[in-house]
């Protein structure tokens, strides 16, 4: 679909950061328009020199750049682009954040410890963005974090249409939290496919490990749904779907907006009992896991661009 003729294109730009150039190159296509050009390098001690070619003076601009890893380089390429376009007169400047980093330190769980994802939101802020277009925080709530516009997007939507494609009759689902942080999201895809929800009550040992427990609902006999934000090191995941698969579930599948996949998270997949792992193409697919299947969100953010750029509303694009 190309929406080129419906675009002022001589009034917008879209940027690329190098957090995820094929679906940068996604949203362009659909969109029916041209990256701008962007010179991005580096220092030999490792600084960040960002370039931008084409004249931006005016123009709605919007930047595509998750800060995934690695996190800190992308963060600062974010900030730093954001500067060059306000120096350049930019008109108004959208960071497009697919994948939000630092999300996971968003409050203080013991004493001195940072919250980082505000730090992280204001340094946004402060670099002269003017709007934020995000795919599923890993809590709700940092849409508050931004003292600008804020469009978050939630994956289960897409999730949901890809296992109604499936066919799978409603009564046999269950969607299942891997623990209690999660039920909002659970909750909301479980909604989507009309089918139950489940929870798997879990004590966290230390970071990245975690101990299941047992699980709130009846999963028996049944296809069953574990729904994250995100998959990092899979640990979670994995113990969650071996618990259920002890406790009489039939088939089990992981789906999760982002697939970090850090560390062990591709063996520990490989290895596991989970028949299919869904993800968004929000940062840069591993491709070392068997059986993952990939959902491109670029679709529903080109649309959103598209709305964005001609001041019409989103509404419609969260439910659908």
């Amino acid at each position: 679909m190309n929406n080129s003729k419906f675009l002022d294109t001589e009034n917008m730009a879209i940027l690329c950061g190098g957090g995820n150039e094929d679906l940068s190159t996604q949203i362009c296509d659909y969109l029916g328009v041209k990256k701008c050009n962007v010179d991005i390098s580096k220092f030999a001690d490792g600084e960040i020199h960002v370039q931008i070619f084409d004249t931006v003076r005016g123009k709605d601009v919007f930047i595509i750049q998750p800060t995934c890893s690695p996190v800190s380089d992308n963060l600062m390429t974010l900030l730093i682009i954001i500067d060059s376009l306000k120096r350049a007169s930019a008109g108004r400047i959208t960071a497009v954040i697919p994948y939000f980093g630092y999300a996971r330190q968003e409050k203080k769980s013991r004493g001195r410890e940072p919250i980082t994802a505000k730090l992280v939101s204001n340094l946004i802020v402060t670099a002269g963005v003017d709007r934020v277009l995000a795919l599923d925080f890993h809590t709700w709530a940092l849409q508050g974090f931004f003292d600008i516009p804020v469009d978050h997007f939630l994956g289960s939507t897409l999730l949901a249409d890809y296992f109604l494609d499936m066919g799978f009759k409603k009564n046999d689902i269950v969607v299942v939290s891997p623990d209690a942080g999660g039920v909002g999201r659970a909750r909301n895809l479980a909604k989507k496919l009309k089918a139950s929800l489940a929870i798997i009550d879990k004590r966290r040992q230390k970071p990245n490990e975690s101990e299941v427990m047992n699980i709130i609902g009846d999963i028996e006999g049944k296809i069953t749904i574990l729904v994250d934000d995100m998959i990092d090191t899979a640990g979670t995941i994995c113990n969650g779907a071996k618990v259920l698969k002890q406790n009489g579930a039939k088939r089990v599948f992981a789906a999760a907006s982002h697939g970090v996949f850090s560390g062990p998270a591709a063996e520990r997949l490989n290895q596991s009992v989970i028949e299919e792992v869904v993800v968004t193409n929000s940062i840069p697919v591993h491709r070392d896991i068997e059986r993952i299947k990939v959902i491109s969100i670029a679709p529903l953010f080109a649309k959103a661009i598209y709305n964005i750029h001609r001041e019409k509303s989103l509404s419609q694009l969260f439910e659908s």
